[in-house]
């Protein structure tokens, strides 16, 4: 054997398992195809934001959550089937939340990850108390973004590499997974020619030789297929129409569906393929990484959201509210559909409180952790946050005008389309400006606009006064063009409890687990239709912590792992 524990995949979802496993002396062997640049995978990226329930930062802000109200939210949200076949993703569910609610903020300490005092308030719901979204402000954003809570992680591995305890190979691409008598017993692949690109740009292919390694424990943690436009297409679900034949990539290339395809080939279930997770806010990066690199925009709940033709989207397809719900419109609207594209239309004082970029990189002042950075550029600011000021400048999808007559012209130049007509926008928008002229209304997404001030978190942060859209004081006038930006895998490999890949009928496949989005971040799938955001990097965070712990025990003895849910 040449390890206790082979994982394929150094993102954080291997990287948060092999820490488990080197802690309690296991020989692990980390695999991945990529160079060293890359080591934290995609997580690396993320602005770095954790679902976490009844925290003190709530508390300080005046949010009164609890687990109940948490699980109600994921099951009006996840709207699990009940033909068996969310049976393993539910289970997981349950778990997750009880973490979220319990050991996950111990956890994260332990390791160092330290939390902003705001808490976000993504995924606001589709109106209903039964149905979609967060009741309350649950997204806790890490100091650090998304490589603070990769850091100690990959310090973890890089240590124990360093004093021989474990082994990192990178530009090793498994391409099979050796299945003897039944079971998982190694891995087949290819030793790539070294290749020092920058982290994430598309790295060489070219094959030195082949190799194969062997261990008792085999974990796949290589992510979902967000990154294979082909794919994402195959895959795409019926319920949501066609799929646009413009999109943009909100994942590195790497992030192909490799690993699940040669886990199914070995004999394991993948499960909900159709399930995915893709953004409707997408703009075109002018800095790009990646091949079509995008960038999501995280937006407050002012901006107008009007279809390629500008028509207002309808309730609940406001901006923030509910992600796939917004996206299903606009792919079966008779009218939205016929377009890859939708507008936000709002004013620069929205733009300067209210546009946010998703991302580490975009984030500079809060990856950096220095809190005065984040003060001075959030709090104090007069204008808009650097990264986003840059895109206004350099961004293709970013129009400014005067005049709505104006903000027309250079939308319908754009696209080169000529398909807004500014007599039928301007209706649109004078009808919604008449609604703020009062603390209440009938308009839905301004009454959102007050939810939200009600919130210390967004009234300081994320919210801007209510006001006209046209009022001159609040200009210039904006326009965002929006595309479908592909992210995240919202099926996987079906698991177990302790993190075990099944087969179809539910029988283990022994020597082989999954963590991370390669396992639809728990028994293939935690988040039934649809995720509530904090979700993705900590659900990497507990399939790998689950995974790890459920390894050491079943190699430690028959005793050791039970599937329990």
């Amino acid at each position: 054997m040449d390890a206790d524990v082979l994982i394929v995949g150094a993102g954080l979802a291997g990287l948060v398992a092999a820490h488990e496993l080197q802690a309690v002396g296991r020989k692990v062997l980390v695999l991945d195809q990529e160079n060293r640049n890359n080591l934290g995978g995609q997580a690396w990226w993320s602005f770095g934001g954790l679902f976490l329930v009844d925290t003190p930062q709530q508390r300080r802000l005046g949010v009164k959550d609890s687990h109940a109200l948490a699980w109600s939210d994921w099951q009006g949200s996840a709207a699990f089937a009940t033909d068996g076949s969310d049976t393993w993703g539910k289970r997981w569910a349950k778990a997750y939340v009880d973490f979220a609610a319990g050991e996950k903020a111990q956890y994260l300490a332990e390791q160092g990850i330290k939390l902003t005092p705001v808490v976000g308030w993504a995924e606001r719901g589709d109106q209903l108390a039964t149905g979609h979204g967060n009741s309350v402000p649950r997204f806790h954003v890490s100091w650090g973004t998304g490589t603070g809570v990769v850091a100690p992680f990959a310090a973890s591995l890089l240590e124990a590499e360093q004093a021989g305890r474990s082994e990192y190979r990178t530009r090793h691409r498994v391409t099979e997974l050796i299945v003897e008598d039944g079971a998982v017993v190694g891995v087949r692949g290819e030793i790539l020619a070294p290749d020092e690109s920058p982290r994430s740009v598309t790295s060489s292919r070219e094959v030195v030789e082949p190799f194969e390694l062997r261990a008792p424990a085999v974990l796949v943690a290589t992510g979902g297929v967000g990154g294979n436009h082909a794919l994402v297409r195959e895959l795409w679900p019926q319920d949501m129409g066609t799929p646009p034949k413009n999109l943009i990539t909100g994942v590195p290339a790497h992030v192909d569906g490799s690993g699940l395809r040669l886990s199914e080939a070995a004999g394991a279930a993948w499960v909900h393929k159709e399930r995915m997770w893709h953004y409707t806010e997408g703009i075109e990066n002018f800095d790009p990484v990646w091949p079509d690199h995008g960038i999501r925009i995280l937006p407050g709940p002012s901006p107008l959201w009007f279809d390629a033709e500008g028509n207002r989207l309808p309730a609940p397809n406001f901006p923030g509210n509910d992600t796939l719900g917004t996206l299903r419109f606009l792919r079966t609207d008779p009218v939205a559909s016929r377009h890859d594209y939708s507008w936000f239309v709002l004013s620069q004082k929205m733009i300067n409180k209210e546009i946010a970029l998703s991302g580490s990189e975009q984030n500079p002042d809060i990856t950096s952790g220095k809190k005065l950075e984040v003060v001075k550029a959030r709090l104090n600011s007069k204008g808009a946050p650097g990264p986003v000021a840059a895109f206004q400048e350099r961004g293709a999808d970013f129009l400014r005008a005067d005049t709505l007559q104006e903000l027309v012209a250079k939308m319908n130049a754009l696209t080169g389309e000529h398909l807004i007509d500014a007599q039928h926008l301007q209706e649109q928008i004078d009808a919604r400006d008449l609604q703020v002229e009062n603390d209440f209304t009938k308009d839905a997404q301004v009454q959102n606009i007050h939810n939200s001030r009600r919130y210390l978190g967004d009234k300081l942060m994320r919210t801007t006064s209510p006001h006209r859209i046209l009022d001159p004081a609040a200009g210039p006038l904006v326009a965002v063009r929006l595309h479908i930006l592909t992210r995240k895998s919202l099926g996987g490999l079906k698991t177990d409890m302790d993190a075990r890949v099944l087969r179809e009928d539910d029988s283990v496949l022994p020597g082989l687990w999954a963590a991370g989005e390669a396992a639809g971040f728990g028994g293939g799938g935690v988040h039934g239709l649809r995720a509530l955001e904090g979700t993705f990097l900590g659900g990497c965070l507990f399939t790998g912590l689950r995974a790890g712990r459920a390894i050491h025990a079943a190699l430690s003895g028959p005793q050791g792992g039970t599937g329990a849910a």
